[in-house]
């Protein structure tokens, strides 16, 4: 098969833009595993001057200022809006910029995150990066990656997993297992050492790598040199690139045709349980061995989907799905907290919306009731 012809299986739009690229071979020697990496990768076609360009900062500012024109930080940076771009720009001409350290809290979505805040013309730079990696990214990875990705998302990828499931079970007329795992520590636990190894495979241009080094190295969880801080937008794809890795693995190494992963959560179906038995030794060897990554041991199991599988915090079973009694608990919890606000209300009417949830949907609006007269004008049901 051509490359071009490869590109377009991507269904990507931008795949005409990269037919192009220069070529590399990639050894399966190097990978040691089974020579799914004996391929030929296309190279990022961008130079590090249109990276730090004045146009791509100031573009960049655009997009990055959506949503944020009220924070008190991106005031202040806007103030003086052109001048503070501008020594921003001077110093990556110079190649004399560093890194800022980052501002720390916490926040509880369920469990508490450490989130690790940029200042704001680090972040401009971030989406300035970002702008011109994603596109180029976005040609390398699988179709059933959802986590961070444009047309992708949780809602995609729970509908794949019922597709999955109907076709490995040839439309719910024998059982099929799913493998279900969990990565521990994920962001916390990334190598940047073989980060930056995986980006400088396709990047050709020594001066973005080093720019790159120098954002990835900015950050480190308890040991230097290790992890990647949640707050930040290039995180968002710099995992999505290692775990590619893992990816390719999974569909050209084990040959897993149905298999699908959302940040650090993957599931495999397969009709053989011994065969998912088998293809969590050699994941979690892989995942150990070349990305330094280990799996939950409490969130690691194998069962029928006939029995019920969680995934992405919905339980799934052959006819229907419902929210894991976990998240049902959380959201009563904050619209009680909220006072059922009626764009709460309608964000969690939305996302149960997307499961067999009927009775959920009557005991939220049993409770909105309690709270706003149907009648009332900001009763969340009122058009109903």
């Amino acid at each position: 098969m051509s490359f071009s012809a490869i590109l377009a299986g991507l269904g990507c739009s931008y795949a005409t833009k990269y037919t192009h690229l220069l070529l590399s071979p990639i050894l399966a020697t190097k990978s040691g595993w089974g020579g799914f990496f004996d391929m030929r990768r296309i190279k990022f076609e961008h130079a590090y001057h249109d990276i730090i360009s004045l146009e791509n900062l100031l573009e960049a500012w655009e997009e990055f200022i959506k949503g944020k024109r009220n924070k008190k930080d991106v005031q202040e940076f806007e103030r003086d809006l052109m001048a503070n771009i501008i020594v921003l720009h001077d110093e990556l001409v110079a190649k004399t910029y560093e890194h800022s350290a980052y501002e720390f809290f916490k926040i509880y979505d369920p469990k508490p995150r450490d989130i690790h805040k940029a200042t704001v013309r680090d972040r401009l730079l971030h989406h300035a990066l970002y702008r011109k990696l994603y596109p180029f990214f976005e040609l390398t990875f699988i179709a059933d990656s959802f986590s961070c990705r444009l047309r992708k998302g949780t809602h995609k990828a729970l509908d794949r997993f019922q597709s999955f499931a109907r076709k490995a079970s040839c439309n719910h007329t024998k059982s099929v297992w799913v493998l279900k795992c969990d990565v521990r520590k994920f962001f916390a636990s990334i190598d940047q050492a073989i980060l930056l190894a995986i980006l400088e495979e396709y990047i050709l241009d020594e001066d973005i790598t080093v720019l790159l080094s120098e954002i990835i190295g900015s950050f480190y969880s308890m040991t230097k040199g290790i992890g990647l801080p949640l707050g930040n937008l290039t995180s968002q794809l710099f995992v999505n690139i290692y775990m590619n890795e893992f990816d390719q693995f999974v569909k050209h190494g084990l040959k897993a045709e149905y298999y699908i992963r959302y940040a650090d959560d993957f599931v495999i179906f397969d009709a053989d349980k011994s065969c998912l038995e088998s293809l969590l030794s050699k994941t979690s060897d892989f995942l150990q061995e070349k990305l330094k990554l280990t799996l939950h041991p409490d969130k690691v199991f194998i069962k029928t989907v006939s029995s019920g599988v969680d995934f992405l915090g919905w339980v799934h079973f052959p006819d229907h799905r419902v929210l894991r009694t976990a998240a049902k608990r959380r959201m009563f919890r904050r619209l009680q907290e909220s006072k059922a606000k009626p764009e709460t209300v309608q964000s969690y009417v939305g996302m149960i919306g997307h499961g067999n949830c009927q009775k959920l949907k009557d005991q939220i609006e049993a409770l909105t009731a309690a709270i706003y007269p149907r009648s009332s004008p900001r009763s969340p049901f009122l058009c109903r």
